[in-house]
């Protein structure tokens, strides 16, 4: 998902952890994914929906709408994580 200048994203490695999160990368740099994350961002406990910062380097502001985006689309994301851990092709989804 594409939210402002951060794309919202997962790994398929993280298919082993045990708590589903969001890797927060800010867009238009030139190193890897995984080197411009910029938080990770829990998004469930137990498969309940629990909403929590592991790490940012985000400012408060940025924090606050990149939650709120989360919050919002929280049923999309985890289908999409599905699909990620599937090895199914998924469509980036812009959020504005």
């Amino acid at each position: 998902m594409l939210f402002l200048y951060f794309i919202l994203s997962v790994f398929p490695a993280d298919a082993a952890e045990n708590r589903r999160h969001i890797h927060v990368v800010r867009r238009g740099s030139r190193k890897s994914h995984r080197g411009n994350t910029v938080a990770k961002i829990w998004i469930e406990e137990n498969g309940e929906k629990k909403i929590e910062i592991a790490w940012s380097e985000l400012t408060g502001d940025e924090e606050t709408d990149v939650l709120k985006v989360i919050d919002e689309h929280w049923e999309e994301l985890n289908r999409l994580i599905d699909d990620v851990f599937a090895g199914k092709k998924i469509q980036i989804k812009r959020i504005k």
